[in-house]
């Protein structure tokens, strides 16, 4: 999936509301579903792609999205999720459609196809929450409740291990090359204070959209002690690139090697796998030394 570039673009003008995996084997080695749960799932979600997946529907999923493309076996199409094609979707017989809105609402309605909307989560209750939507939606009731425990209990485990410190390290979050990032306000923002970082881009955001573009000289200005990169797949960002930009050599988070690089698959998928980001953001925070 590499649609970072193209949601920084949708960012101008527009409000947006808004991963260690548990399974990611289509063989589950559970009981096969019910007669009366779907049988033939399409997912246009790669977040709910790897929700069913790990939730052990697998087996169920007869086609996802053109994005989705974890775990790596799924039966990835040309499907669009941006602009759904209902009778390309409709072609695969699905009795479930997954997806991130409801654009597809009536054409589906119309098929009697049942859709499923899993919004962007706003917080760590919402993925919860999505998980055992999708497994009471899919027969998976159990896995999927055990899925969220997990991800609750590590998760939990991660924070705690967050020493308390005198004063907060800064960081800023790239979305993309042109410097759209996100604040505080956001999910992902949410990720970062939990690691007891503070947000440099918070200040900035003078719409209240969550994400603002920043220039350069502010960025240069706020000096940053971590700079984490969620652009290294849709731009080619790297801790070089980043070096080789006009006056950025001289920032903290350079001299000291804290570019951080991120998946950025994972970086904008709210599914099970954001404990492992969390991990990773909170291990270079710590690795900050305190002022």
């Amino acid at each position: 999936m590499r649609y970072i570039r193209t949601l920084a673009l949708v960012l101008v003008g527009v409000l947006l509301t808004a991963a260690c995996s548990t399974s990611s084997s289509t063989d589950s080695g559970e009981d096969p579903p019910a007669d009366d749960d779907p049988q033939a799932i399409v997912s246009l979600s790669p977040t709910a792609t790897e929700m069913l997946f790990a939730i052990g529907a697998g087996d169920q999923v007869v086609a996802v999205d053109d994005q989705s493309d974890f775990p790596a076996d799924v039966p990835r199409t040309d499907l669009s999720g941006f602009e759904v094609n209902v009778e390309a979707v409709l072609g695969y017989e699905p009795d479930l459609v997954v997806a991130s809105d409801d654009a597809a609402a009536d054409g589906l309605a119309a098929a009697g196809v049942t859709l499923l909307v899993l919004p962007a989560a706003g917080t760590l209750t919402d993925v919860y929450d999505q998980l055992v939507d999708l497994g009471e939606a899919t027969g998976h009731e159990d896995e999927a409740a055990e899925v969220a425990a997990d991800m609750r209990t590590e998760i939990d485990e991660i924070t705690a291990s967050v020493a308390s410190r005198a004063s907060s390290p800064t960081y800023y979050h790239e979305l993309d090359d042109t410097y759209y990032t996100v604040t505080s306000s956001t999910f992902i923002g949410q990720l970062y204070a939990l690691a007891g970082a503070e947000n440099i881009a918070d200040a900035a955001d003078t719409d209240g959209s969550g994400y603002p573009q920043l220039s350069a000289e502010f960025i240069i200005a706020e000096d940053p002690d971590l700079i984490f990169l969620a652009d290294t797949e849709c731009c080619g960002q790297s801790a070089t690139t980043v070096a080789a930009r006009p006056g950025w050599g001289e920032l903290r988070a350079v001299k000291s090697g804290d570019v951080i690089a991120l998946d950025d698959d994972v970086a904008s998928r709210w599914g099970p796998r954001i404990v492992d980001l969390l991990r990773q953001i909170v291990h270079a925070v710590s690795a900050v030394p305190a002022a």
